[in-house]
Formats: C-alpha cells, structure tokens, sequence
C-alpha cells in the first residue's frame, strides 16, 4: 500500500460483499459490547426469523401466547482500539511470502475503513520494548489516513524487540469505557506470560486477536515464490542437508501446530476470539469462521 489514500485503497481492492461482510461482524461486536451496557428500551415487537432469542421477553411472550422481542435504540460511537505489536518480528516474513507488517497494516486499513463507514471511532495502541505510540479515538479520514500512515512507518528489520505485555498494559491504562480491542501481532503472541493482562483486558472489553502466521525456515530454506527466508534476529542458514530431511520439517511442523493450539486454548478460556492469517487475501474468510465458532459458543 502507498501512503496515498489508504482507505480508498481497500475499496478499490476488496469486493463490496466482503466489506459488508466485515461490516456485519463489527455490527455483532457492536451488539455484544452494548448487551447490559446502557441500551435504551425502545419497545415491544413480534419476534421473525433472524433475531436474537436472547431479545425474547418471556414474560410478554407467555401472555400473548407468540414470542415478543425487546427492542433497543441502537447506539453508536463504539471506539475500535488498534493494538498492534511493531517489533522487529513484525518485519520478518509471513508464510504468504509478503511481510507480516504488509498483513498488519492491510488488517488495520480494513478495520478502520469498515469502522469508519460505520461511524465508530478508531484508536491506536503500538509499540515495541522501546516506543510507545498512542493515537485517541477519532473518526475522520483524515485522522485514520494519518494514524494508518505512521503505523506503517513504525515497522523495520531494525526495530527494538517485541514487548506485546507493554501495550497491553498502556492499553488497559488509557480506556476505561467498553470498546472492541483488536490486538494485531505474530503467531507466537500472545504467550502463557500475557494470560493474566489479557484476562483484565477482557474485563473491560471486547477483545480480538488476529495473529499473523510465521515462514518456515525449511522448505530449502525458500519460499514458494522463490524468495529467501531471512531472519530478523540473526543471519539463517540451513545446509542442504538438513533443508531436505523430512523428518525435521515434520518435527517443525507440529512444534508450529502445538504452539497454535497452546495459544488457542490459552485465550479460549479467556474468552478471546483469535485467528491466525498467512495473507492479507484471507484474513476476511478466517476472521469470520473464527468470530461464527465464538458465537456458536456463547
């Protein structure tokens, strides 16, 4: 992406039914973040195909013989906050062969694209071991095109470490008012050590994870399209001989399969939706499948 007109970017890059469809998951955020939070009663209604049992009044239903839904005036103005780890683990290479920062910012622009349509707020948490960046709730576009803008400038090979629990915490500090938090970062974050500032994060809010997958080193130490594999933390280099055993990309593929579903479990039992992205072609699919599943749970 260019630094040009983001936001227009994503219109003209992503089909209209998949940003209704992202629109429509913001829309059930909306509804869960608000459940019991202030909605103002608007009145009674006959209940039709589609709405949300949870809406029946037992009560009225009983009397009239048919259910009756509660109706509420909808409320507006939910802030969208944007966490987004800019280690230097954020420049390495996805498994889609573009950088994970490429995903972050190409999932940021949607989110606050779809936000902004909307009319809800977006705000900015980032950083790393050394930077802290804390951009308010805003809505214009020209504040998102600038927030969009220094977020990207934010990622680089030489940045500091990783330091996820930091934001984390500056994030619990800064917003106090229930608000969907959108936590964007690489498949091995949120780890065991982040358990207990998260369950506080979720107290508060809404949270959702979506973590960028990592390129294996193995496959001839090379990517599909023929692009090298390189290390952020120190130079790679597998001999051949070890490239081409199947027995250790086999042994390296389950480590990534139980280090996922460790990270699953872990923020399941937080009642965390998190989903793990290869390209920024499938983060819509995987993000729906994930938020659907949390629903069907709940």
């Amino acid at each position: 992406m260019t630094d040009i007109s983001r936001l227009a970017q994503v219109r003209a890059h992503v089909d209209l039914p998949i940003l209704k469809r992202a629109a429509g998951l913001l829309e059930g955020y909306h509804r869960s973040i608000f459940k019991g939070h202030g909605q103002d009663f608007d009145d009674l209604s006959l209940y039709s195909p589609g709405d949300d049992v949870s809406d029946i009044d037992w009560k009225s239903s009983a009397r009239a013989g048919i259910p009756i839904i509660r109706r509420f005036q909808q409320q507006s103005n939910l802030s969208v906050i944007l966490v987004a780890d800019t280690g230097r683990n954020m420049a390495a290479m996805s498994s889609g062969g573009t950088p994970k920062s490429d995903a972050a910012v190409f999932l940021a622009t949607l989110i606050a694209y779809v936000a902004r349509d909307r009319g809800d707020r977006v705000a900015l948490v980032a950083g790393d071991h050394d930077r802290l960046i804390h951009r308010p709730p805003r809505a214009s576009t020209q504040d998102l095109e600038v927030m969009l803008t220094q977020l990207d400038a934010t990622f680089s090979p030489t940045a500091p470490a990783s330091d996820l629990a930091a934001i984390l915490r500056r994030t619990l500090t800064l917003f106090h008012r229930r608000a969907l938090v959108v936590i964007v970062t690489d498949e091995v974050r949120p780890a065991p050590e982040h358990e207990e500032i998260l369950r506080q994060l979720r107290v508060r809010h809404e949270v959702l994870v979506l973590q960028i997958s990592d390129a294996s080193p193995f496959v001839g130490a090379r990517l599909n399209n023929g692009q090298q594999v390189a290390d952020v933390d120190r130079p790679l280099h597998l001999p051949r001989f070890l490239a081409r055993r199947s027995s250790i990309h086999a042994e390296a593929a389950q480590l990534v399969r139980q280090r996922r579903a460790d990270s699953q479990r872990m923020l399941q039992r937080n009642g965390i939706v998190s989903v793990v992205i290869d390209t920024p072609e499938d983060a819509i699919t995987r993000f729906t499948h994930a938020v659907r599943k949390q629903r069907h749970l709940t």
